[in-house]
C-alpha cells in the first residue's frame, strides 16, 4: 500500500498483522515500539501502534530504497518478536 504523502517523505507504507489475541498483539507491539527513533536513518521513520489484535507498523521514507530498507527493517523486527513471543508461551 505505498501511497504519496508529504514532500519530505513522499513513501510510506502501512503494514498491518492481526495476532489470535489481544495480549499477543500488545506484547508485540510493546517489544518492537521501543526501537521507534533508535534506528539512525535520516531517510525514514516509523511509527508503532496497536488496535486489539491489530499491531500496525507505518513507515515514511523519503525514497523508495529507504522504504524498502525500512520495511525489510520493520519486518524482521515484527520476526524476531513473534518468535520470542511463542517461545516464552511454549515455555509457561
Amino acid at each position: 500500500m505505498a501511497q504519496s504523502s508529504t514532500d519530505d517523505t513522499p513513501h510510506t507504507l502501512s503494514l498491518q498483522f492481526e495476532y489470535d489475541t489481544e495480549r499477543r498483539a500488545r506484547c508485540i507491539a510493546r517489544s518492537v515500539r521501543v526501537e521507534v527513533g533508535e534506528i539512525a536513518d535520516a531517510r525514514s521513520t516509523a511509527t508503532v501502534s496497536r488496535d486489539a489484535r491489530t499491531v500496525e507498523v507505518r513507515i515514511e521514507a523519503a525514497d523508495l530504497v529507504a522504504l524498502r530498507a525500512g520495511t525489510n527493517t520493520w519486518s524482521r523486527l515484527l520476526d524476531v518478536a513473534e518468535r520470542v513471543s511463542e517461545a516464552a508461551t511454549r515455555a509457561e
